[in-house]
């Protein structure tokens, strides 16, 4: 998320670590962030060991299968910046190098010229430019001169274009619009969606169509010229939401074309084909009135063949955590087909697909989805015949293939962190990496278990226990709850560098992590109880798995702590005025506390229509019983502490949210503080400040807790 200068060539990794977090560099310079050699006192997780952690991105084959491409981030808190470098193994995860040498950021890269060479991004020259050089590290030659930041590039498959991602402006500033007062900050705004998750909206992502002669790169052509759309998607869309033919003639791109209100209000995202010989562009998801789709329509890919495109798509128009379909079309005829929904339009995966890719004889797709609380990798043939490949309490977060039809995929876990692992045609899975085994190693982990549970509907409730290390069930420990965002993000075997379950069991506390109503993974139904039932099954399946564990002999009753943040910030402030003194502390981050100002306040207004069902003046019986459910309606039940999180950049829940919440139970005389960040967004990115989100997360807890 985070977005120098001596070139030397690469050695292997074992020969050549970069320089520790805590050395300084020639003459007073910082040094170069590379592999911590942290040394950890006591044998427990501690908030310096998870910023020590190298955080290892997706893999990608060379084109004969031999060599690897990965990146790996590295965070140093004395310098509260991080360091983003590029690496190769060979395919069975031997002879690692390390090519990025310097203390420039290098990113997305990529082989080309039938391997022999590497593309990337790096800001050695100050600004983000596309470089090349050798696998071995040598031979660094800059590529695009453009003259603003590149934020994401594509080749074609023959090599002679590149799509370049770059900010366009869209909106006049105040210098502009009043030259003699350059100085003001002043903002005029005159329509919605003028800001989005952590920025002011005055320029917008566009691809770029630039010529590519072998040595150089061009600043190429706006494909989307003239107009304020964003492309790739804000505010997480990358080059995964483009992508070239097998025959480099067209461009499939996802984009919402909208703006203003009607942005603010819709989720019709579409996959656009455009032609770069004649300049004409398709709507793929607006056909005909037979086959249109109003929903989301994101991360097109075509076939290796050419002969179908594929896309991830949700078919409702406002609801963005509707269920997420694999589609393909076939190019020559249109028919396009759901993969993962039988003939009847029913699921065949009851689930989301979260990424995916297409196998090499273009006869079937690989993809990544949740189900029970872990995220396995499955194939779908593109009749829709469906096999699940892997198992076991794990999240499979990427796959992608190789020339040899291996698998190559992130796994982590809640006791591990993402590594790299490859996937034969066997089946058998092998680790390729072991980034940060120098720290666990170093690191007693607490146990993981599924627990079901009945709720108070007969329903099976599943939740994930992760005990303390060094777990001794003659013992009372005390218990959190987490509470889970999104509001539908799945509680699955993910590894987090903030919500870290296993940081949380090192402090001492068992954590109880609850799939409630309203998270994937558990079918569409279990999935959409939440959306205008924010105060109502999703709780009680909450405060059943606590009241569950609380039975047993190792759980001290007497000390339940519930945590959360987003939606989770939101559950934590209406558990406050519910409880019924279950809870001796609570901690809510970037939660909304008063549903009226949230509607108006936020920036995705679709959002609050699905969820809510619509603003807080209409009369109806559902949006009144969801504006009913609003934790600053119940302060006066307020008796229990509370500690609120809040970023001051966080656009879609307002800081002011945590701030009313923080005055209310300090007026109510209900022991709070308040933690906020100027410099933070949605969440804590920043090392020091997320040293400190950890230090005051367990300072207040074990001041409650630990009594």
């Amino acid at each position: 998320m985070n977005k120098g200068v001596t070139i030397m060539a690469a050695m292997a990794l074992s020969g050549m670590m970069l320089a520790g977090c805590n050395d300084t560099g020639s003459e007073g310079s910082p040094a170069v962030i590379g592999k911590s050699d942290i040394k950890i006192e006591g044998g427990l997780m501690t908030p310096e060991a998870l910023w020590a952690m190298g955080r290892v991105g997706s893999p990608a084959a060379s084109p004969d299968g031999n060599k690897i491409l990965y990146g790996i981030s590295y965070y140093s808190v004395e310098q509260n910046k991080s360091h983003h470098t590029i690496n190769t193994m060979n395919a069975d995860g031997s002879h690692k190098a390390l090519l990025t040498t310097t203390a420039a950021n290098e990113t997305g890269a990529t082989w080309i010229k039938g391997g022999s060479k590497i593309a990337f991004l790096s800001n050695e020259g100050g600004s983000n430019q596309v470089w090349e050089m050798n696998p071995d590290g040598s031979g660094r030659k800059q590529l695009t001169n453009s003259s603003s930041d590149i934020e994401g590039f594509l080749f074609s498959p023959c090599e002679t274009k590149v799509i370049l991602i770059k900010r366009v402006k869209i909106k006049d500033s105040t210098a502009d619009l009043h030259p003699d007062l350059s100085l003001s900050k002043g903002i005029i705004i005159n329509d919605l969606m003028y800001k989005h998750w952590d920025e002011w909206i005055t320029d917008a992502p566009h691809p770029f169509v630039a010529t590519f002669d072998g040595n150089s790169i061009d600043e190429g052509t706006d494909l989307l010229e003239g107009t304020a759309y964003d492309c790739p998607n804000r505010p997480f869309g990358g080059t995964e939401q483009l992508a070239w033919s097998a025959d480099s003639k067209q461009i499939a791109y996802s984009c919402i074309k909208k703006t203003g209100v009607a942005y603010t209000l819709s989720t019709d995202t579409d996959i656009f084909l455009y032609n770069t010989e004649d300049g004409t562009t398709q709507n793929l998801c607006k056909q005909s009135s037979e086959t249109a789709n109003y929903g989301y329509d994101t991360t097109p890919a075509f076939s290796p063949d050419g002969t179908h495109i594929a896309w991830l798509s949700m078919k409702r128009d406002g609801y963005e955590s509707d269920r997420n379909r694999l589609c393909i079309m076939d190019i020559a005829t249109g028919k396009q087909r759901y993969l993962t929904d039988d003939e009847q339009g029913r699921p065949t995966f009851d689930s989301n697909v979260d990424s995916y890719c297409w196998a090499n004889d273009s006869k079937s797709l690989y993809f990544v989805g949740t189900w029970h609380g872990t995220t396995q990798v499955y194939n779908v043939t593109t009749e829709g015949t469906l096999t699940k490949l892997t198992d076991g309490d794990y999240d499979y977060t990427s796959v992608a293939t190789t020339p040899t039809g291996t698998l190559l995929v992130n796994r982590s876990s809640m006791s591990a962190p993402s590594d790299i692992y490859a996937i034969d045609n066997k089946g058998r899975i092998a680790q390729l990496t072991a980034e940060n085994e120098h720290i666990l190693s170093q690191i007693a982990i607490g146990n993981v278990e599924a627990r079901w549970c009945k709720t108070f509907d007969g329903k099976d409730l599943h939740s994930w226990v992760i005990y303390p290390p060094h777990f001794d069930a003659s013992k009372k420990y005390p218990t959190l709850l987490f509470c889970n965002g999104g509001p539908q993000s799945p509680v699955s075997q993910f590894w987090s560098y903030r919500w870290n379950m296993q940081i949380m069991a090192a402090n001492g506390y068992i954590v109880i992590a609850t799939n409630r109503r309203g998270l994937p993974g558990f079918g569409s139904e279990w999935n959409e109880q939440i959306s205008g039932d924010y105060g109502g099954a999703c709780m009680k399946d909450l405060f059943t798995a606590i009241d569950d564990i609380a039975r047993e002999d190792y759980v001290d009753s007497d000390r339940l702590g519930c945590v959360g943040a987003s939606f989770g910030g939101y559950t934590a402030m209406w558990m406050m005025g519910h409880h019924n003194k279950r809870f001796k502390a609570f901690i809510a981050h970037d939660g909304f506390f008063n549903m009226e100002q949230q509607y108006f306040e936020t920036e995705e207004s679709w959002f609050t229509n699905w969820d809510l069902g619509g603003a807080p003046y209409e009369k109806s019986a559902q949006v009144q019983k969801s504006f009913a459910n609003s934790p600053h309606k119940f302060v006066e039940n307020w008796d229990t502490p509370i500690l609120l999180i809040h970023g001051d950049r966080d656009y879609r829940i307002l800081s002011s949210q945590s701030m009313a919440a923080f005055n209310a139970a300090k007026l109510k005389g209900v022991p709070a503080q308040l933690l906020l960040f100027p410099d933070e967004n949605h969440w804590v990115l920043k090392p020091q400040n997320g040293i400190l989100w950890q230090r005051t997360y367990f300072a207040w807890l074990d001041k409650w807790l630990k009594k």
